[in-house]
């Protein structure tokens, strides 16, 4: 039985990602910060179907001590690592001459700096097994860039880039690494959109709909069992970029 490494568990897209490797039949460290309540609620969930797959792990996925700490827990909870997930992350709508370098530094912490550390510390153990799969959750402004979103743009194509490159460099030892950039998932994240806003993103998606959690943990799940693809971005956007 697999085990696999999920950050961000307690938002929307990674209590549906647990979710779905869960039901996968995949031991799941579900992995959150600060938002503790969301997490247990989704271990509670969870545990009525099996209590020995499941455990909640809280890390700062900025703090270099913390993640070497949580794979120390995982593998003593669980006894490997099989897959990782890196889909916390931040975002912050703002000018680009109004970004303070504290908050430039934050959301490249969160976004490109705690996915290098959780994969340096997984691919140690993969390297061992000549097995492993890592996904990195970017987005599509990874891709093509968004304007008052220079910060989060930048972490996460800096995220695509390393997996290109992580792929390459790890793929002879049998370890895959893969990139999902997400399009408009209706999340949390999002409500801060008006409906007329909502509205005008939909008019530009050729699908004409917008996406949700679950089509973003059916993509790491694809991902999961496609064992020809790696270094690669997974596009889960409507349509909107090709």
């Amino acid at each position: 039985m697999k085990t696999v490494i999920i950050t961000g568990a307690s938002g929307d897209i990674g209590r549906e990602i647990a979710k779905a490797y869960f039901k996968e039949g995949y031991k799941v460290a579900a992995v959150y910060n600060r938002n503790e309540k969301s997490a247990q609620s989704l271990k509670e969930e969870l545990i009525l179907t099996d209590s020995e797959r499941i455990e909640i792990f809280k890390c700062d996925v900025t703090d270099e001590k913390e993640v070497i700490s949580l794979i120390s827990a995982v593998k003593s909870r669980f006894g490997n690592i099989d897959s990782l997930v890196n889909n916390a992350g931040i975002s912050k709508i703002q000018l680009f001459d109004n970004i303070s370098l504290n908050e430039w530094e934050e959301i490249l912490k969160v976004n490109l700096t705690g996915p290098f550390l959780l994969s340096r510390e997984c691919v140690k153990l993969m390297l061992k097994n000549k097995s492993g799969n890592i996904i990195n959750i970017s987005s599509m402004w990874g891709q093509v860039g968004a304007s008052c979103e220079v910060a989060y743009s930048a972490s996460k194509g800096g995220l695509i880039a390393m997996t290109k490159a992580l792929s390459k460099e790890v793929g002879l030892s049998g370890i895959r690494v893969n990139c999902i950039s997400p399009g408009l998932i209706d999340t949390k994240m999002n409500a801060h959109l008006s409906k007329e806003e909502l509205e005008s993103v939909v008019e530009e998606i050729p699908l004409g709909i917008i996406g949700t959690p679950s089509d973003v943990a059916e993509a790491c799940i694809y991902l999961e069992k496609a064992k020809f693809v790696t270094g690669q971005v997974l596009g889960v956007n409507g349509g909107m970029v090709i």
